[in-house]
Parts: structure tokens; C-alpha cells; sequence
């Protein structure tokens, strides 16, 4: 795989870069440094105001104000979401795409401090960046519609307000309602606590409750007149726990109990439990959530309770594409790393203090070379890139080792550490998105990968069948 990179990469340095080029590219770059204050301003609003997914209201709001008044056009409530929306400027091809997201982890509050100590006690917090990435996309966005309006190129550039990526799955209802049939590419990000551009793969996902129903008694003057849903929900815990045995390698499978009972002398008559099923092929995950759901129709059988469940979301394994994130990584190379202050130094000192796996601070500055990479995690941007050519970079937002979803995420994420990183992400897909403006040749090259690792007879189906957007999946 390593060789099928370098070999692309070679075909990308034949395409000359002039000195006029670079020195256009050092010109957009300065841009955005000038705009460093703006835009950290409205990502600290969102850090301050986290907001679950399906429920951003004012995080829509904000990010739809500030592109309106850029001259973006607003389509507000796509695809059935009140939150979704997506912002164009431009006509005619190619079309490019650039994904923001701004919702919040549950639980997650933590101050901008470098101890674990809470804002709000039990409130959200954006422990995945998303502030972050809401913000800096907006930003890429602005300045390429800028540098579209100043150089009278054909083109479009799209921004897309996605909510709920945090379980809630809302891309796959965007690309479900075809909002990315007319893309030729797709550029994005995520915070992170190192700078790469890796074409990379990823998990794809089913998620759902399992809701059992049984008959309330007292537990212990009349327990045989009962029916535990609770002991539905463990029955089939046990069930799917002895099913792991008999998984493929790389399947993870995880659940939370969301509800138990009132209290332990009344007989539970209603439980839920919510299940992930994660693995590197949708087509494995839906054989082995087809097995969960047998486990819970067994549990119900044999604790005489009724069950129901919900699919919640479904997400496609991501399909990299090297060539444009090939690109993607010689622009982060001439944008560059974070580099700290003193006090920022002395701020990641004492995080890493809470790390277990701490890395070299000064890492942050470091573009890594391109690799290809296998991620364990899950992302609704799957579903993107098998409709689109996608590739995202990821900026060093946290301090070096530190873990996402982590109340050390939130921390760094409220500092300048989180804004300079949001502003390398920025400046990377900005510059990315004028090359394929500008050079035709390499959208050819992006579209060729892309078709090709799609294959020819794809179909597109979503893994969460044809269920509405659950945008009651955080209350």
C-alpha cells in the first residue's frame, strides 16, 4: 500500500507548482492568520454553549448566520433535520464539498483548565472537537468562496451543516436524501493530537435499543406474579456476551443499559439496553446484528417478556481515496504545525501529567508522513465517501497523547492549543479545495480512484434501512 502512495505522489509532483501558485497559497494562508481571532470567537461559543446531537439549535444557527452574511445561500432543516443544513456559493463544476459538525458528547463539561473539574456538573461538552470542526470547515468555506468571487473561476463551493455525528448517524439521512449526488470531492477534518493527512479506513456501525416489557410486582410479596424486563435485558447481555466468542476478529460489540428499573422491591416492567455492533465490512455487521437480535428474541422467550427494538444508526466503513488525500497532505506540509507558547507548554505539561500515553509536545509543530491506516473508530463521513471522493485531514487540537471523547479533549479545545489547530485544518482545506480548481487534471485522477474502489455495480444502501432521522435519541 505504501508504494501505491508514493507512486500517486509522484504523479501529483509532475504537475508543476509555480512560484506564483506558492506565493498565492503563502497569500490565502496570512488571510486566515489575520482571521485567527474571528473565528476562534465563534468556535469558543459553541465550546461554551455544547448542545446534543439533533438538539444544536443555536450551534446551526450561529454557524447559518455567519455563512449567510458571507454570501452563502442557506438551505435550513435538510433531510428531515430541523439542525441539518448546507450553505452554497457559486454555479457550475466542479462542486466541492466541505463537512462541518458541532455537536456535543453527553457528560463531557469540563473547564479550560489543565485538572478535571466541571463547568456544569453533568452537562454536555465537546470532547470530540466538534466546535472545532464545525468552525474551521466554515472557515475553509469562506475563503475559498472568497478566493471564487476575487478570481471569476468557474465552480461551487458547498458547505454541509451536519448534526448528531456522535451516534446519531445524521450524514447518512443527508446522503440518503441524495444532498451529495452533484459533489465531485469532498474535503473534511477532525481534531486530533497529531497533524496527518492519512487515506485511511474505518468501522462501520449498526446501533439500536432493545426495549423489553414485562409486569410489575412486588419483589418480594408477590414476585411470582412478575415478569422482569430487566432480567430480558441481562438475559440477552449474557446471550450476545457468549455470542463474542463465536465473532470474527476485528467485531466489537458494546451496549449501556439506559434504563432498569424504579427500584429493586418492584418487579422492572419496563428495560432498555443500547448496542453498538462495530466491523471493518457492513456486510459483517449486519450478519452479526442479525445474531443480536436473535439473542434478544431468545431473552424475551425465556423470561416471558415482550421485546421491541429500534435501529438508531448505521454507518458505512470509510472508502479512502489517495490521490486527494495526497493532496490534501502537501498543503498541510506548506501550512504547517502547531507551535506553542510558553504557557501553552506549560498547560500541556500538566495534562500530560493525566496521560498514560503521553507524546512529545513539540509533535504538535510535525506534519507525520502519509500512511495508510486501519481506524477502529466509527464516523458517519462512511457513508460520504462512498458517494463522493472524500479525504480528511487531522490537526493536532489536544495536546499530544491525549485520548478524544476525554475531558482533556475538552480542556485543550477551549485554549488557543484547540483554535491554532482549528486554523491548520482551515488553511489545509482551503488550499486543497483551489487546487482542484485550478488543476482538472487531479479531480480526473481523485474520480478514477474513487470509481475504481467503489466498483461498477455499487449500490447504495443505508444500513439504517428507511427509518426517519431518531432525533429523539439524546432525550
Amino acid at each position: 500500500m505504501k508504494k501505491v502512495i508514493q507512486t500517486i505522489s509522484v504523479i501529483l509532483l509532475l504537475i508543476p507548482v509555480t512560484a506564483v501558485a506558492q506565493k498565492s497559497k503563502k497569500e490565502i494562508i496570512n488571510k486566515l492568520d489575520s482571521q485567527f481571532e474571528v473565528y476562534k470567537g465563534i468556535a469558543n461559543q459553541l465550546w461554551e454553549n455544547p448542545e446534543l446531537g439533533y438538539l444544536e439549535e443555536n450551534s446551526s444557527i450561529l454557524l447559518q448566520e455567519k455563512l449567510s452574511a458571507a454570501g452563502f445561500k442557506i438551505e435550513k432543516g435538510v433531510a428531515g433535520i430541523p439542525t441539518a443544513f448546507t450553505a452554497t456559493y457559486g454555479s457550475g463544476s466542479p462542486v466541492i464539498g466541505i463537512l462541518g459538525e458541532f455537536d456535543a458528547l453527553p457528560g463531557m463539561s469540563q473547564s479550560a483548565e489543565p485538572f478535571k473539574k466541571s463547568r456544569v456538573v453533568d452537562a454536555p461538552g465537546q470532547a470530540c472537537g466538534h466546535h472545532l470542526f464545525g468552525t474551521g470547515s466554515m472557515a475553509a468555506a469562506i475563503t475559498v468562496k472568497n478566493w471564487l468571487a476575487d478570481s471569476k473561476k468557474s465552480g461551487t463551493i458547498r458547505f454541509y451543516g451536519t448534526p448528531a455525528e456522535e451516534g446519531g448517524s445524521g450524514k447518512v439521512y443527508m446522503v440518503r436524501a441524495g444532498l451529495f449526488d452533484d459533489i465531485d470531492a469532498i474535503v473534511s477534518w477532525h481534531p486530533g493530537d497529531e497533524n496527518t493527512s492519512n487515506p485511511s479506513t474505518n468501522l462501520a456501525t449498526i446501533s439500536g435499543k432493545f426495549r423489553f416489557k414485562g409486569v410489575s410486582s412486588h419483589a418480594a410479596a408477590a414476585p411470582e406474579l412478575g415478569r422482569s424486563a430487566l432480567d430480558g435485558v441481562e438475559g440477552m447481555n449474557d446471550l450476545v456476551n457468549m455470542l463474542r466468542e463465536h465473532t470474527t476478529e476485528s467485531t466489537r460489540i458494546h451496549y449501556v443499559i439506559t434504563k432498569g428499573g424504579d427500584a429493586p422491591n418492584i418487579v422492572p416492567e419496563e428495560a432498555e439496553v443500547y448496542y453498538v455492533v462495530r466491523h471493518s465490512n457492513r456486510k459483517e455487521v449486519k450478519a452479526v446484528w442479525d445474531r443480536v437480535v436473535k439473542a434478544a428474541e431468545g431473552a424475551a422467550i425465556g423470561t416471558e417478556t415482550e421485546m421491541s427494538y429500534e435501529i438508531i444508526g448505521g454507518t458505512y466503513e470509510r472508502l479512502p481515496n489517495e490521490v486527494l488525500a495526497t493532496l490534501m497532505h502537501d498543503n498541510m506540509k506548506l501550512v504547517g504545525g502547531v507551535n506553542y507558547t510558553k504557557e501553552e507548554i506549560k498547560f500541556a505539561e500538566e495534562i500530560q501529567k493525566t496521560l498514560k500515553t503521553p507524546k512529545l509536545i513539540e509533535s504538535a509543530s510535525e506534519i507525520k508522513p502519509m500512511v495508510f491506516t486501519y481506524g477502529k473508530a466509527s464516523a458517519d463521513t462512511g457513508d460520504v465517501s462512498w458517494n463522493a471522493p472524500t479525504a480528511a485531514v487531522r490537526a493536532a487540537t489536544w495536546v499530544p497523547g491525549t485520548p478524544p471523547h476525554s475531558w482533556q479533549a475538552v480542556a485543550a479545545g477551549g485554549t488557543d492549543i484547540g483554535f491554532k489547530g482549528m486554523m491548520v485544518a482551515a488553511k489545509t482545506m482551503a488550499l486543497t479545495a483551489i487546487d482542484i480548481y485550478e488543476k482538472p487534471a487531479i479531480l480526473k485522477e481523485v474520480k478514477a480512484e474513487f470509481e475504481k474502489r467503489r466498483g461498477a455495480d455499487f449500490k447504495y444502501e443505508a444500513l439504517l434501512g428507511d427509518r426517519k432521522p431518531a432525533l429523539d435519541y439524546r432525550k
